[in-house]
């Protein structure tokens, strides 16, 4: 004889969201979902340029949509996220892979139907956005650490075109982007050649002996070697030029921030 179940898992599940929609978010074409108790046509799809997105959060708000789930695939959600929730919607970033570890998916289901059902029951995680000022630092400090691997890709350069020349300058500096290593790196670039000069270039805080700085500056140097060094150089500085860009605006960034942020009541204890 079968068991009975309880009376209370006999009942429908209520949904949590009850006017969610979702989009799966492509490069060049948006796909959306709303309940069917919400249109006729609960699924549509739209273009990714800024008048098709914002016929989208038309249809959202004609839908009577309040709270929207994305997929965040790569960079391609956040035009539609700014656009949906400067409209007001209550916009959700989730991580595809999490999406599709949910089980009992059907196969005739779409992406986009999918994930707005998971939503509506209250299945999905959001992931965190940051918001206002703090959404601007991020984007800075981001921008900061790109510039960053992307300059020391170029002290590699510096480094090889120095080792094809037998100058073993990053073997005994500490960093060849210091004071010392770039005084001797601008004037090999700029012609200097003789090892005494080049090492008359060290800065008073390098602990390398003088002599042994001088041994390692005499080299074979060829003019193909000299160009990549000149040109890893620019890059370098130029790299550099924008970190410094980057720090400016950081630094006004974290002025608004203090400027709108009220002093703490109780002072905070000294750092050990």
């Amino acid at each position: 004889m079968p068991r009975k179940s309880p009376s209370h898992l006999q009942r429908d599940l209520a949904p949590i969201h009850p006017h969610a929609a979702a989009v799966d978010i492509g490069a060049r074409i948006h796909v959306a979902a709303v309940s069917s108790r919400c249109d006729p046509e609960p699924v549509r799809t739209f273009g990714t340029f800024t008048g098709d997105l914002q016929r989208l959060a038309d249809w959202f708000g004609q839908c009577r949509v309040t709270t929207v789930a994305l997929e965040s695939t790569g960079v391609y959600w956040i035009p539609l996220y700014e656009i949906l929730t400067q409209r007001g919607f209550a916009v959700v970033v989730v991580n595809a892979r999490e999406v599709k570890q949910v089980p009992g998916r059907k196969t005739d289901v779409c992406d986009a139907q999918w994930l707005q059902r998971l939503h509506e029951y209250g299945l999905l995680r959001a992931s965190f956005q940051p918001q206002g000022e703090i959404a601007t630092l991020r984007s800075y400090l981001r921008q900061r650490e790109r510039l960053l691997e992307a300059a020391a890709a170029h002290i590699q350069h510096m480094q090889k075109a120095l080792t094809q020349m037998n100058l073993q300058l990053h073997h005994v500096v500490a960093d060849i982007t210091g004071q010392t290593g770039l005084r001797i790196i601008r004037a090999l670039v700029a012609g200097e050649r003789d090892p005494d000069r080049l090492a008359a270039l060290r800065d008073g805080r390098c602990k390398t002996p003088l002599a042994t700085l001088r041994a390692a500056l005499v080299g074979n140097d060829r003019e193909e070697h000299i160009f990549a060094l000149a040109q890893a150089l620019e890059l370098y500085e130029v790299y550099q030029t924008k970190v410094a860009a980057c720090d400016e605006r950081i630094a006004a960034v974290l002025e608004r921030l203090k400027a709108a942020s009220p002093p703490p009541a109780v002072p905070l204890p000294p750092p050990r």
